[in-house]
């Protein structure tokens, strides 16, 4: 298991990073409230970075409810071989989600990433 903390060094944070992984996109993970762009990176860590807008989430309440259910995932699920870079972006909807439904996509959607960038390293 992970450590509890999410580091500097494990977040995506500038404008440049977002720019790499909207650009450069390996790999998509999608369902109607939440999107996952990912690429590889040349870092030891994994990075993850956030797009949740107040007009898709209203509340702070939930966008930081999201985040937290998400970082959590992150943090637990079994690092790849590879490092690799992920932005998630919440759409409409995302706050409708209850705790276990985010906890269960939000795994689906790491599995699904590591699976088809595992694929096209290959």
């Amino acid at each position: 298991m992970g450590s509890c903390e999410f580091t500097r060094q494990q977040r995506l944070l500038t404008a440049k990073d977002f720019r790499r992984v909207f650009d450069l996109t390996q790999s998509r993970a999608a369902c109607p409230e939440l999107l996952f762009l990912a690429r590889t990176n040349d870092l030891p860590a994994n990075r993850l970075g956030f797009i949740i807008a107040k007009k898709n989430v209203k509340r702070a309440v939930n966008r930081n409810l999201i985040k937290r259910i998400i970082r959590e995932e992150f943090r637990l699920k079994p690092h790849s071989p590879t490092s690799i870079d992920i932005v998630v972006l919440a759409r409409k909807g995302a706050d409708k989600l209850d705790r276990k439904a985010l906890h269960n996509i939000t795994r689906k959607m790491f599995k699904k990433l590591d699976k088809r960038l595992q694929e096209s390293a290959v």
